[in-house]
């Protein structure tokens, strides 16, 4: 499995996927940098009337509600239904779900679109489903990655979908598998964006990989991994923000397979 694993890394590095981002304009930098330093191509573009051709041209689609307003959501909903139309990967990192009607309206609207990748933490996950049972607190997770793993897949089965629940164990769902890596750092919760992030690496993955469960383990390993060594050398959130980008761009296979924390079943 390791080394199936860094041959999707390899391939993005190869290959060099055109990611199209529709995102939190707070971590829009970040994110941009970290798909250029796992060898991607991002592109940040939200204006409706380009959707359509940047679409055509990128490899996959990567969809963040985490700053939504009015223009922006009908341009997120343009984009999976173009995306689905034309077959084209997408992830949806359903920011914040649960916490307000607003929220919740844009993805319903966006989850019949059948995204290829949900990509979010316990509570948001639980709150996609309508089974949350917890509190949302803003884009922070309050439940365990483990409590969401029914939502999870739920939302498998009704929208055809791969289910990526984060947390300090990130937790892989398709129809016939679940995967569980256990890598990362504590520190990277004191970042803001890094679960953007690893939401826009698992774009790049599924832009170029055929098996898109295992694309999504090998960009959410390389993430945690690339955190654990990052904080080594970090004396803090900044210095982390720094060092990761670094790393995913310096990562080597030996680092990726020593450190690698996986599990299937």
């Amino acid at each position: 499995m390791e080394n199936i694993l860094w041959e999707q890394v390899q391939l993005v590095r190869q290959k060099s996927p055109l990611v199209h981002n529709i995102t939190n304009y707070v971590v829009m930098n970040n994110t941009a940098n970290a798909l250029l330093a796992a060898g991607a191509s991002p592109i940040m573009a939200h204006a409706k009337p380009e959707i359509t051709e940047m679409i055509g041209i990128a490899h996959s689609v990567v969809i963040n509600i985490g700053t939504l307003d009015e223009y922006w959501s009908e341009s997120m909903i343009m984009a999976a239904e173009t995306a689905h139309s034309v077959k084209k990967p997408w992830i949806l990192d359903p920011v914040g779900a649960g916490a307000t009607s607003f929220r919740n309206e844009v993805l319903n609207q966006l989850l019949p679109y059948n995204p290829t990748v949900i990509r979010g933490n316990a509570s948001e996950i639980m709150a996609l489903a309508k089974a949350n049972t917890t509190a949302t607190k803003g884009v922070d997770s309050t439940a365990e990655s483990n409590e969401a793993i029914d939502a999870a897949r739920y939302l498998v089965n009704q929208y055809n979908t791969i289910v990526c629940i984060s947390g300090e164990t990130d937790i892989i769902l398709d129809t016939h598998q679940e995967i569980s890596i256990k890598n990362g750092h504590p520190l990277m919760t004191k970042v803001t964006g890094l679960g953007c992030s690893a939401t826009a690496l698992v774009g790049a993955f599924i832009g170029v990989s055929e098996d898109k469960t295992i694309a999504v383990a090998a960009a959410m390993a390389l993430m945690g991994i690339a955190g654990e060594l990052a904080a080594e050398e970090s004396k803090g959130p900044g210095s982390l923000q720094v060092n990761l980008i670094d790393k995913l761009y310096t990562m080597t296979e030996q680092e990726f397979i020593n450190r690698l924390k996986i599990e299937r079943k």
